[in-house]
């Protein structure tokens, strides 16, 4: 419907000069009184055309050429809003659409021969993934099928470091494990990994190689062993919620190839940094930014905004059109530094999209299960997935705003109940399902014959519902908010369930049963192209 009103206005700016190079906005009124579709674009030209934004509005409709058997009528509201009234018959159209492309419904080509990077999860191989983790796993994939979802070829890349203090660390943790096992009395440093997994890892070095690894340095066998097994167990967690990268960037290469040094040369050739106090600044005070920042300091240590830069410039190198960083809260105040390095060297900052997503509030029994990394008392994703299953954990993860703190409650994912809203889609998909099972045995089948016969308010209100689909899925793209996706289909489901109380399949006049099966088909295939994108599946039987 809406792609209708696009193309009689593109059409009538050629009539009215004041419209060309207006970006049309139509919108679904919030009473369906007001009809299915609404623009303000009267009352935005008004100040420009110095006219009333009825005025301007009656000369739009006046001079506006449709099909009468598209659009039944046409009102000026309020203050000016142009709303628009579709036929019934036009509207029992989108059925057709749906079953025609079926798995496609709701792709657009907008932006085919286009290449996007989305980078996200890229944890550190020091501990199994948390429950934060999982919300940026699971909310950068979906971004990345959403991308896929609009024409974008999208490669999915991890960024690691297997080097630096952190992994020192690991590896003197696994050593200090390993020596309890041969019996010597140490004592554990606070700031070590105190979770069972790095005893775990300690006790298979300690039965393959016995007492001979006593002597050894931490960042020998010990850091290579416990970041081989950290991160076969990371990619084993992620298989479990169908989470596959195209791509794993190590940091350390950037040093390898002499990058980081290469990086630092171009600053001082630019005169974009200075040397003060044994440590190298990046003027960043001079590029927008609130104040100068060290990227080596006086150790001879980078800081994390000189890989960060010199990473972001080998993505500018692969080509991408469209490069997304999915973080977590605490990279909030960090990230500009690095946006303001890459401009100052002349890339294109614009194609660059960074995400923050809000932390993760795990609530059980209706108490905050507290968490703490280095106390290795967090919950991981694995349990998280054992306890609730990988279905509940993706569409949980995607069904609030990324900016928006997460509470997730245990008990409500676990309810198979409407007022869990996984089981309230996927128990609508299974339902459709049965209904088509039961109408097969009774010979109805869907026809395409009879659509005009679905004049009822609770047909009519899915049928609209299921065009609004496509525009759902670019507006959740573009705008990178998977919950839109979530929230569109429980107002689907929503609609379907009130339809199927009010609206007789078995019952029904042949002809009006077959229209209506041939509209919960088109139901069931949105339905299921939804939770394709959110990665949840649509089971046929509950």
């Amino acid at each position: 419907m809406k792609n209708y009103l696009y193309t009689i206005f593109n059409r009538l700016s050629d009539k009215l000069d004041y419209l060309k190079n207006i970006d049309f906005i139509f919108t679904v009124p919030n009473q369906q009184a007001h009809g299915d579709y609404s623009t303000n674009v009267a009352m935005l030209l008004s100040k420009s055309l110095k006219k009333s934004p009825r005025e301007i509005a009656d000369e739009i409709i006046s001079n506006l050429q449709y099909d009468k058997s598209v659009i039944e009528k046409i009102e000026i509201a309020g203050p000016g809003f142009i709303n628009f009234y579709f036929t019934k018959r036009y509207v029992t159209n989108v059925i057709k659409e749906i079953i025609e492309k079926s798995e496609n419904y709701g792709k657009s080509k907008k932006y085919d021969g286009k290449i996007a990077q989305v980078e996200f999860v890229s944890a550190n191989p020091t501990g199994p993934l948390t429950v934060g983790h999982g919300r940026n796993a699971v909310t950068g994939d979906t971004i990345a099928n959403l991308l896929e979802w609009i024409g974008y070829k999208v490669e999915r890349e991890y960024y690691f470091n297997n080097a630096g203090r952190q992994m020192r660390i690991l590896g003197d943790s696994v050593r200090l494990r390993y020596l309890e096992l041969l019996g010597h009395s140490i004592e554990f440093p606070e700031e070590y990994y105190q979770g069972d997994y790095i005893k775990d890892i300690a006790k298979k070095l300690y039965d393959e190689y016995g007492d001979k690894l006593i002597n050894e340095n931490p960042e020998g066998i010990f850091k290579q062993r416990a970041e081989k097994e950290i991160f076969d167990d990371i990619n084993k967690t992620l298989r479990r919620l169908n989470i596959h990268f195209d791509n794993y960037y190590n940091e350390n290469s950037l040093y390898e190839e002499g990058r980081i040094e290469k990086l630092l040369q171009l600053f001082e050739k630019k005169k974009l940094s200075y040397k003060k106090d044994d440590a190298v600044w990046l003027k960043l005070s001079e590029l927008g930014n609130e104040k100068d920042k060290v990227i080596v300091k006086s150790t001879g240590e980078p800081t994390y905004r000189l890989p960060d830069i010199a990473y972001h410039i080998t993505k500018f190198e692969r080509g991408y059109d469209l490069i997304v960083d999915l973080f977590g809260s605490d990279h909030n105040a960090t990230y500009p530094d690095v946006l303001a390095g890459l401009k100052a060297l002349g890339y294109d900052i614009n194609k660059v999209k960074v995400l923050i997503h809000q932390f993760v509030t795990i609530i059980q029994n209706g108490e905050v299960v507290k968490m703490s990394t280095r106390k290795a008392n967090y919950v991981t994703l694995d349990e998280l997935i054992d306890e609730v299953g990988s279905d509940v954990v993706r569409y949980f993860f995607n069904m609030r705003s990324i900016s928006s703190h997460l509470n997730f409650d245990i008990g409500l994912a676990k309810k198979q109940s409407d007022e869990n809203p996984v089981f309230y889609l996927q128990y609508a998909h299974a339902r459709i399902s049965s209904i088509l099972r039961i109408t097969k045995d009774e010979n109805l089948n869907f026809s395409l014959e009879n659509l005009e016969l679905l004049t009822q308010d609770e047909e009519q209100n899915l049928l609209k519902k299921l065009y609004e689909f496509p525009d759902e899925v670019l507006l959740s793209a573009e705008n990178f908010e998977p919950h839109r996706i979530c929230v569109y289909l429980e107002e689907l489901a929503a609609l379907f369930h009130k339809f199927y109380t009010e609206c007789r399949i078995i019952g029904s006049p042949k002809e009006l049963a077959e229209a209506r099966i041939a509209l919960i088909v088109a139901v069931q295939t949105v339905l299921r192209n939804g939770l394709k994108i959110l990665g949840v599946s649509a089971p046929e039987k509950m």
